[in-house]
Formats: structure tokens, C-alpha cells, sequence
């Protein structure tokens, strides 16, 4: 393809740090082969139409194992201030430019390849959308949450300089659907009832099972709920934890 004709950038941020108040150091622990930070980077540089993968962390002296390690395995890295997560992302658009970016998680390892693509190519094929996400309507597992957003309406977003989405960054923008167009990745039959994200040690117990048996690659999301389905003793490990409420 030619530049004249070259398809928008679409980067991928993954925001990590160290110090999570439920379970720190978390982003780090080995997971298989490999960090569970190093799992969530395989998958987003394996997606489909991403152009680059930059983890952005904080600046705190602690973050730089954080840094390194995203390095390690690929990415670029940022580092901004710890509590203001969407300042790191707008210092990840200007050393990184991108027409929109997938933001992600670092406690999410079991990212499917395929469906953050599917984000992206959704996106692509309508570039007046403003928001893309597998969460607008939450039917996947929790653990595959991806949010794609046009960076200049994180630009919109930055320029107000308090609220939730300086640590959240788009709360202000699926949140305001007379303001911006979202759109999503919706799955049937649901399975937003499990859980394989990481939060707490019921979460890594999960988590250990699900890789014990599909190995140390990045799965398809079929593949993780229909182990589930199969395992309810998995299942029933993390079933009672609370997801962190935004604010709290």
C-alpha cells in the first residue's frame, strides 16, 4: 500500500504499574513462559492492524522494572505520573502518533489476538466512530476488556484537568453518547458471568488453571470460556470477587 494511501495508525497503550492496592506487584508474576505484562504484549503486537504497542507506565523509581520488562518483550514504554493515567496516554501519542489507540490493561494476560483485531478492523472500516470497545455492552469475560479511541478525542478529554478520566481515561467519552459515537463487540451466548482478569489471589488461581491446560499462548476467547464452562471448580475460585468500583 502506498503512503498516499496508507490505512490511519492504530496503537495500542497498555497501562501498568507496580503498585495496585488489591494485589501489588501483579503486572510482573510469572505467568508459564513468561510476565503476565509480557502475555497482554504478545498479544497486542500478534493483533491484527496495530501498528505499535507501547506500555505506559508512572514514573515512580519502582515502574522502571516495568519499563524494562515491556522493552523486553517488544514494546515501547512511556512514563508519566502515577495517578494520572490519561497523561501518560497523551505522553504516549506524542512520542507515538497514531490516529486512534487500544487502550488495555496489564492485569488482562489472556487477550485474544483476534479480537482486539476485531476492535480495530470495526473501527477502520467506520473511521467517524469515535469509541470502540468489548465492554460498551459487557458479554465477554471480564479479562478482555479493549477500548479503542480516536486520540483526538483523548486530546478533547485531556484538556479538562479533573474527574475520573484522568485516572480512568474513558469514562468521559462512553459516558457521553450525545457527545461521541461508540460503537462494540458483542458476543452471544454471553459469558460476562466468569472472570479472568487479575485482581486478587482467587483471580490467579483461575488464571494458573486456565493456562495449565491451553499452555503458555494467547488464546481464543471460545477457547477460555469453554474451558470454564467445562471447569466449574475454576470457576468457582474468583466467582465471589467484586470488581474494583471506578473512584474507589
Amino acid at each position: 500500500m502506498s503512503p498516499m494511501h496508507a490505512a490511519p495508525a492504530v496503537n495500542v497503550v497498555i497501562q501498568a504499574r507496580l503498585s495496585s492496592t488489591r494485589l501489588p506487584g501483579k503486572v510482573l508474576r510469572p505467568l508459564g513462559g513468561r510476565s503476565v505484562l509480557g502475555w497482554v504484549v504478545r498479544a497486542a503486537l500478534a493483533a491484527p492492524g496495530v501498528c505499535r504497542v507501547v506500555v505506559a507506565t508512572s514514573d515512580e523509581p519502582e515502574d522502571e522494572a516495568v519499563a524494562a520488562e515491556a522493552r523486553r518483550h517488544g514494546a515501547s514504554a512511556v512514563r508519566g505520573p502515577l495517578e494520572d493515567v490519561l497523561a501518560r496516554f497523551q505522553l504516549a501519542g506524542e512520542l507515538y502518533p497514531a490516529a486512534a489507540v487500544v487502550r488495555l490493561t496489564a492485569d488482562c494476560p489472556l487477550h485474544d489476538p483476534a479480537l482486539l483485531g476485531q476492535v480495530v478492523a470495526l473501527w477502520r472500516a467506520q473511521q467517524d466512530l469515535d469509541y470502540v470497545s468489548t465492554t460498551l455492552v459487557r458479554t465477554l469475560p471480564r479479562g478482555f476488556d479493549a477500548e479503542l479511541v480516536r486520540t483526538a478525542v483523548l486530546a478533547e478529554q485531556a484538556a479538562e484537568p479533573a474527574g475520573p478520566h484522568r485516572e480512568h481515561v474513558t469514562s468521559g467519552v462512553k459516558g457521553r453518547p450525545d457527545r461521541y459515537a461508540c460503537s462494540g463487540v458483542v458476543i452471544a451466548p454471553a459469558a460476562d458471568d466468569l472472570r479472568v482478569t487479575l485482581d486478587t489471589e482467587e483471580d490467579w488461581g483461575v488464571l494458573e488453571g486456565v493456562v495449565a491446560e491451553l499452555g503458555d499462548r494467547p488464546p481464543r476467547w471460545q477457547e477460555v470460556v469453554g474451558l470454564l464452562r467445562s471447569r466449574p471448580d475454576l470457576v468457582a475460585l474468583n466467582a465471589h470477587v467484586e470488581q474494583k468500583k471506578v473512584g474507589r
